[in-house]
Formats: structure tokens, C-alpha cells, sequence
């Protein structure tokens, strides 16, 4: 939305391999099993050296322009090389969460059409397990360690440092359609089953043009944890960081207890927090890292407004705050002067509304859902994969329609409120999900928590029940003391009246607790529960 970037990945590649030539400027960091930090580093030569690689490697394949093919695994600096090697070769590469498994990675994989995959050697079984059900699947690379003649059900294997250690001719710059589909994204999936989102080259170089729009400026240094899987690292942190040329560190996966140690070791100066993140970021220990870092400013897409400030105290960074969706959409509230709380305004060029059922704008205060289209009154097509009624249905009236509820105050602030169909509304009172989670993540004994809703059978029509999910941080956790904290730090209706003890919160690749799943568990009775009043009855509703 607001307008389409010209220059495309290949272009800002090509230039940054004319600006900085073989100087590292990507460092990929994993944490070993024995705690050391592995560095895996590219050049903006390496990205086109390697892309070319894998650009030939396609085209022996068999692999034609639009054809897909899966990428199942962590931030592999392999997966960037990736990217670069399909946009030469016009495919369109398919980014999933190698943590999926069974049915659902079956289902995406020959949904989304993939006549091939590039996966990490840990996720290699998941994909092994589901062969025999995926007849559209040829070929398998290997990202990591692959055994000597591995072979299974006819499919061609090769490993990653094969293809790209192959001789291989040195790829053009190639002309994009900007209109043409660069991935399919796959949506989070956190209230049901995903959508494939047909993301073109525009959109990617859009996002990846904000770097001044979202607070970066050339001597800038960002970092993400986040999942390249998902758009935000993907489009916000390496994208910007490509075209800007700015170095950027990436960790293979999300560590929040070694997050601070990393970013003051490298010297970051920025990086991306998603709402879901942040109470597992709150709740560690203090350390010795939480201040000695750089880091200027957060950027931040859902931190709750009643942990806003003691973050940004605690931990000495400013929080820029902001809203978006991996089909379109766009509020920033950038530091300073941010509206504690607020996801922001809209930018200039585009415009945002908070629409009725009726899709009438409703007056300042009220709830509605949070909808965008450009200040001319047009609105960019959606485009799901095989599914051309979710498309119309996202754009419809000439909004594009986000799915979340939310509000603007009368300064023109937006406040995001929950998605559609989860709110908690018990006794006739809206709860703040966040607010129980605060209160529950400054508890020594909490590791992490996800605080949601659900129907029983002592609800009224329409509301719910607050549940909270809870990763104990040790043995001899206590839930009746727990409770009782609660009670004495919120109101009435905003004490759960149901904790549900579980080794790890389900999460998506982009840290969003997965409410159905939990729900489901619960339901259950799959995981240990404790009723803050023992003499209510509560049954869990469908």
C-alpha cells in the first residue's frame, strides 16, 4: 500500500555487491549445545555467488518460472541464499516453521504446489514421514548433514554445500514482473487453518524501503530472532537491511535467555519484538546484559501498554510501536512522543478506518475492525492461494480488511484490541489479556504465560472464562499463592479462574501463542489444571 518500490531483491544485491564487494555484512548466530555462539557470515558477493548457485541448481532440477518449492528451516544463512537463488530463477519459494510436522506440513507443502524442498537435516524426517502422501515432491536439499547415498521413495537428493559449491556461471541481472509472485506466505494460523498468501516482489521491496519510516539510519546495526518464515523479520530486518546496506544479525532461532548477551556482543542497535515475545522477555531474571547493549530503540508490534514503560526502563531502550500484516496495512508510533499503548497512525499516502459490521466508520472510543486503503481510495488486491473467495472477502467495499478489532482515540491514535472472534468478556467486563500477564510474569515462579479465553459451561452467551497457560520456572510452584497474587493486583473478572500448567506455550513460527491448540488441551484434560475456586464446576464448552 501507499506506493510500489521500483528496485527489486536482485537490484539491491547487485548494488551492495558494487558498494561493499566481498566485506561480511550478514552474521548468522546459533547457540551450541555447549553455550558458544556459531557465526556464519555473507557478503553481498557471497549472496549473488551463491544465489547463482542455487539459481542453476533450479533450473537442473527441472524447475521452471513459477513453479514452488518449500523451505523448511531455521535462519539458515542458507535460507537468504535461497531467496536470492529462486528470484533469479522466477520460482517461488514457500517458507515454513520447520517445527511443523505430520498433517499440517503435508498439507502445506502440496497445497501451496512444491515440486521441491530445501530443508534442515533436523526437519528432514518430518519431511521423510509424509513422503508417500506428497506426489507432487521430486526433489529434496539438505541443509546440514546428509548421508551418502540417503535415498527415499524416488525422490532426487542433494546436500546444500553440494549445490553450492558447484561450478556454476555467474547469473545476470534478471528483469521482475513486480506484479509476480516472489513466495507464498503462509498465515499464522492462530484462530484456524492457514491461508497462502501469493506475496509479490512489490510487496517484499515495499516493506523493505521503510527503514527511515521505522527509525533506521545508517549507522544502524538491527537484529531479529524472528523466524525469516515470517514477514516481519523477512521484510522489516533483512530486507531493509539489504536495501540500506546496513549490517544486520540474525539468530537461527528466538533465545530470550542469551537475547541481551547477543545484542550487546555485536553491538546491535535495534531489533524486532512481536507482543508475544515481550512477557517472555520480561519474565527472565535480571542480568548483566540488560543494560550493557546499544540498542536505541525496540521495534515493537504489540507491546502491552501495561508493560510498556518498565520495559523500556528496565532495559533502557525507547519502544517504537507499530502495526502491519503480512498482506498490507501500516501504523507507526515512533519514539519520541510514542502514545504509550497506541499502535500509531497511519503514514502518509495511506489511510486507516475503524469500520462497523455495516462498514460504517464508528465514532472515537468504539470498537471496530481495523481497515486500510490508500489515500486515493484505492486498495492493492489480496491474493491467497487457491482461494479466490478469501481474496475478495479481504478487500471487500474497497477496504482491505485486517481481522482485528481495535479503536482510534480523538487525537487520531489507533489502539488494537484483540482478533476477531477472541475477546474475554466476562461479567460484562472486557478483560486486558496483558494485564493478567503482567502481573503473572513478574512471578518468580512463572516462566512464561499466555493468558486467553474460553467457553464453559458457567458463561453467559458471549463471554468467557480467563485461563492462564503457565511454563512454571521451578518444582515447587505454588498455584494457590499465584492466585492470590492475582487477586490482590487485578479485579474481580480479571483473575483466572482456571491455570493450565504446560512445559512450553504452542507457539507459531513468529511467537504467537496458539490459543486452539491450548484450547484443545484443555478440553482435554491433556494437561494439568488448577481451578482457582475448587468448588465452582466448571466444564469446558465447544
Amino acid at each position: 500500500m501507499i506506493g510500489l518500490a521500483q528496485k527489486n531483491i536482485l537490484e539491491a544485491v547487485r548494488d551492495g555487491r558494487a558498494a561493499l564487494g566481498a566485506a561480511p555484512r550478514l552474521t548468522f548466530v546459533h547457540v551450541e549445545p555447549d553455550g558458544s555462539l556459531l557465526e556464519v557470515l555473507r557478503s553481498y558477493a557471497d549472496l549473488w555467488r551463491n544465489g547463482s548457485a542455487i539459481c542453476a541448481a533450479l533450473r537442473q532440477e527441472g524447475m521452471g518460472e513459477g513453479d514452488a518449492l518449500g523451505l523448511v528451516m531455521h535462519n539458515h544463512a542458507e535460507f537468504v541464499d535461497c531467496m536470492i537463488g529462486s528470484s533469479m530463477a522466477g520460482t517461488v519459494y514457500v517458507p515454513l516453521d520447520p517445527r511443523i510436522t505430520g498433517e499440517k506440513l503435508r498439507y502445506m507443502l502440496d497445497f501451496a504446489d512444491c515440486r521441491g524442498v530445501v530443508v534442515g537435516d533436523y526437519a528432514l524426517p518430518h519431511v521423510e514421514a509424509i513422503l508417500d502422501r506428497l506426489p507432487k515432491l521430486e526433489w529434496i536439499w539438505v541443509v546440514g548433514t546428509l548421508a551418502e547415498g540417503h535415498a527415499r521413495a524416488g525422490r532426487r537428493y542433494r546436500a546444500m554445500a553440494d549445490v553450492l559449491g558447484a561450478e556454476c556461471a555467474e547469473q545476470p541481472l534478471r528483469a521482475i514482473d513486480p506484479a509476480a509472485p516472489m513466495q507464498m506466505i503462509f498465515t499464522s494460523g492462530t484462530t484456524g487453518d492457514p491461508k497462502a498468501i501469493r506475496s509479490t516482489h512489490a510487496r517484499f521491496m515495499f516493506a523493505a524501503n521503510v527503514g527511515p519510516m521505522i527509525g533506521l539510519t545508517a549507522q544502524d546495526k538491527p537484529y531479529t530472532g524472528l523466524p525469516l518464515s515470517h514477514s516481519n523479520a523477512q521484510f522489516m530486518t533483512l530486507g531493509n537491511a539489504l536495501t540500506m546496506q546496513l549490517p544486520a544479525v540474525i539468530s537461527r532461532k528466538f533465545t530470550k535467555s542469551r537475547l541481551w548477551e547477543i545484542l550487546a556482543r555485536y553491538g546491535c542497535t535495534t531489533f524486532n519484538l512481536l507482543g508475544g515475545m515481550t512477557t517472555a522477555i520480561f519474565a527472565e531474571p535480571q542480568g548483566a546484559y540488560d543494560r550493557a547493549h546499544k540498542v536505541r530503540f525496540v521495534l515493537s508490534a504489540g507491546m502491552p501498554a501495561t508493560m510498556w514503560d518498565e520495559f523500556s526502563e528496565r532495559f533502557g531502550v525507547e519502544i517504537f510501536e507499530f502495526y502491519g500484516t503480512a498482506e498490507g496495512g501500516l501504523l507507526l508510533n515512533p519514539p519520541p512522543g510514542a502514545k504509550v499503548g497506541s499502535v500509531g497512525r497511519a503514514p502518509a499516502g495511506a489511510q486507516c478506518e475503524i469500520l462497523d459490521d455495516d462498514d460504517n466508520p464508528v465514532a472515537d472510543g468504539e470498537f471496530g475492525e481495523i481497515c486500510f486503503r490508500n489515500a486515493d481510495g484505492t486498495v492493492p488486491s489480496v491474493n491467497y492461494h487457491r482461494n479466490e473467495p478469501a481474496s475478495r472477502a479481504k478487500t471487500r467495499g474497497g477496504w482491505f480488511r485486517s481481522g482485528d478489532i481495535g479503536w482510534r482515540d480523538a487525537q487520531g491514535w489507533f489502539y488494537f484490541a484483540h482478533r476477531i472472534g477472541t475477546a474475554i468478556r466476562r461479567n460484562g467486563e472486557f478483560i486486558a489479556p496483558s494485564d493478567v500477564e503482567k502481573v503473572l510474569a513478574e512471578d518468580a515462579m512463572v516462566d512464561d504465560v499466555y493468558v486467553y479465553g474460553v467457553k464453559t459451561t458457567v458463561n453467559a452467551p458471549g463471554e468467557r472464562e480467563v485461563v492462564a497457560a503457565i511454563v512454571p520456572a521451578r518444582g515447587d510452584f505454588d498455584p494457590a499463592a499465584v492466585v492470590a497474587r492475582c487477586r490482590q493486583a487485578l479485579s474481580v473478572n480479571s483473575v483466572p479462574s482456571i491455570l493450565q500448567f504446560v512445559t512450553e506455550i504452542p507457539k507459531t513460527a513468529s511467537e504467537k501463542p496458539q490459543e486452539r491448540f491450548l484450547t484443545e488441551m484443555l478440553r482435554a484434560r491433556s494437561s494439568e489444571i488448577y481451578f482457582a475456586n475448587p468448588n465452582q464446576k466448571i466444564e469446558i464448552g465447544e
